[in-house]
């Protein structure tokens, strides 16, 4: 099994994704690493690490593509691209599994979704994270968090599905799929919501919460949230800004007098221990799910320690057939008119 990695996608490129590749390497068996970009500097990075060359190979792209470019412009202008060439590969070859990249988010997803191609019978893919939840141990997935701004309630429905595929291949029993609105009652929501909830409600087999408002996203109570992916990155980013202004807050604090800094002493491990469960790099990226194999988008700043999360991230979706259980889910739905 081989997963494909963007060595030139990102802030931190190339060496923090050829390091953290690396480090997934040396941390887990049963797969080869394909760093794809301009061979000679990928090369003469590897000198730094130690590692069984037999499970790294290097895949040559002359040219990349920068955040600043126009993401469909770019994947047509350079087809030899880091991003495009791995696309080439990952669609061609039996042996390649997944691709990781920390590279521009429209390129990879307009890239996957020209290059590689979507699921059979699957309107829109979606980006979709896992993020933590106060309950220990347990995540929540949500889709569409940037994807897809304008959806029609049947990309919503599918999203559902998919979601659904997606948790239930992380060992979800039954997941719960709430869809995200303004209020929890049924007559809360913008025209969207109130032409997706009718639908949901009406798939015989998902286990459906109803709305649920943004507070609640992270309470544990949901495995799957739902909304359009304007809604959705704006949840996201907010999330991600409140968890480091608190953790910003905490620290000054703590920080601001002998009291604090004494029960600090004693609060240490339990900021710790909150600070593992709300990082980000340590819990790999957001799967682009709906096209052919997983295209997992890490994020732009990605370091080592992160890249190495979301290779080893790959290598566990490689082995759950993702795209057959979607095809079995979407199945569950059938339009009105349709037997």
């Amino acid at each position: 099994m081989k997963i494909l990695v963007d060595a030139f996608g990102g802030d931190n490129s190339p060496e923090q994704i050829i390091q953290g590749t690396i480090d997934a390497v040396n941390e887990k068996d049963g797969f080869t690493a394909v760093l794809v970009g301009k061979e000679d500097i990928i090369k003469e990075e590897l000198k730094k690490y130690s590692f069984n060359k037999e499970r790294v190979e290097i895949l040559h792209a002359s040219e990349v593509i920068t955040c600043e470019e126009e993401p469909t412009v770019a994947i047509r202008r350079k087809p030899d691209s880091s991003l495009c060439v791995a696309f080439k590969e990952l669609k061609e070859n039996d042996e390649v599994a997944a691709f990781v990249s920390a590279g521009s988010t429209g390129a990879v997803l307009v890239g996957a979704t020209l290059k590689l191609g979507r699921i059979k019978g699957v309107n829109r893919p979606a980006l979709c994270p896992a993020l933590p939840t106060v309950v220990e141990g347990k995540r929540v997935f949500l889709l569409d968090c940037g994807a897809n701004a304008d959806c029609k309630p049947i990309n919503l429905v599918q999203f559902a599905l998919m979601g659904v595929a997606y948790a239930e291949s992380m060992g979800v029993e039954n997941p719960r799929v709430a869809l995200l609105s303004n209020g929890t009652e049924d007559e809360k929501g913008n025209m969207l919501i109130h032409e997706v909830l009718p639908m949901l409600k009406s798939i015989g087999g998902l286990n459906f919460a109803g709305n649920i408002e943004g507070r609640d996203i992270m309470n544990g109570n949901q495995d799957v949230v739902v909304c359009d992916g304007f809604s959705g990155n704006v949840a996201l980013k907010a999330i991600e800004g409140a968890v480091i202004s608190v953790m910003k807050s905490l620290k000054k604090g703590v920080y601001s007098s002998l009291s604090g800094k004494i029960g600090g002493l004693f609060l240490k491990k339990t900021f710790k221990k909150l600070k593992e469960e709300l990082d980000y790099q340590d819990k790999g990226g957001a799967l682009f799910i709906g096209v052919n194999k997983p295209v997992i988008k890490s994020h732009g700043s990605s370091n080592a320690f992160a890249i190495k999360n979301t290779v080893l991230q790959a290598v566990g979706l490689a082995g759950f057939n993702i795209s057959d259980k979607i095809t079995q889910k979407l199945a569950l739905y059938k339009p009105e008119g349709e037997n």
